[in-house]
């Protein structure tokens, strides 16, 4: 959706706007820290928004890995908490590249509810197309979302794993370049998982204004047959989300995010990485 959309439709009918902020803090020990959002949701936020928190509200904080994948009943009845229904229209967006956004959006997916868009450039397009920003508390009136889970949409270590050899998977490594060449290590080992190719969730955006770049342009950014088994990942499913939400844009019919990527995937040395 486009900033000037969601403007004249932020009063209407059923449409539940969220903001999905999450940001990396660099640790002192190396690698991140992640920190919610919710405090510059409640310094500034799109009038009328709620905040759905990736890091408490919408993932199983039981397990060891960071935004590890809940039950889809558990997933919909938070988002019901935050006023999404089966008859709502929803608008995702952030403050910093809109993949936390888009993880959202996957999962939305995931539960078998397509009426979720996002706002393309996030909060920062919203700010400069002079669009104001609230303060204002939102009381969200719960609601009931039905699950209806689609699991393909969600690949696992060993899906992956059987993908390396079976030569009719496309494995894409949503993160930098640095950190597919194994460059750079963030979790743990470097490289990348075999036979992957690299299209960082970061190229997939205009870096001045953070909105998606054209489709014609974006399609030159993916290898691979349209109807092939495509799995995306990253270091914890997130920047994945972003390549997903394109390749799903692009026409893309058999996508799949490996949710526990890299943070599963580097921790165990029977997984092979190459550089």
């Amino acid at each position: 959706m486009s900033t000037d959309w969601l403007a004249e439709h932020l009063l209407g009918p059923n449409l539940v706007v969220l903001d999905c902020t999450v940001f990396l803090r660099p640790a002192e020990e190396g690698g991140y820290v992640r920190v919610s959002g919710r405090a510059d949701y409640d310094a500034g936020h799109i009038s009328g928004a709620g905040f759905a928190d990736l890091i408490t509200d919408l993932c199983d904080a039981t397990k060891p890995i960071g935004f590890a994948l809940p039950t889809p009943e558990y997933f919909c009845e938070a988002m019901g908490a935050l006023g999404v229904g089966d008859d709502s229209r929803v608008v995702l967006y952030d403050r910093n590249n809109s993949m936390w956004a888009a993880r959202v959006w996957w999962m939305l997916r995931w539960v078998g509810f397509d009426r979720a868009g996002l706002l393309d450039g996030g909060q920062k397009a919203w700010e400069l197309d002079g669009h104001a920003l609230s303060s204002e508390f939102v009381e969200r009136v719960p609601a009931t979302l039905t699950p209806t889970p689609r699991p393909d949409l969600i690949a696992d270590r060993d899906e992956v794993m059987a993908a390396i050899n079976d030569g009719s998977t496309c494995l894409i490594d949503a993160l930098g370049e640095a950190q597919y060449k194994g460059e750079r290590t963030t979790y743990g080992r470097p490289g990348h998982i075999p036979g992957a190719s690299n299209t960082p969730a970061m190229s997939l955006l205009d870096p001045d204004d953070g909105r998606y770049l054209p489709l014609d342009v974006l399609a030159g950014r993916f290898p691979g047959d349209f109807q092939a088994r495509t799995i995306a990942y990253c270091g914890g499913g997130i920047a994945a989300s972003s390549d997903a939400f394109v390749l799903t844009r692009l026409g893309y019919t058999n996508v799949a995010v490996y949710t526990a990527s890299l943070q599963e995937w580097a921790a165990d040395p029977a997984n092979p990485l190459v550089v």
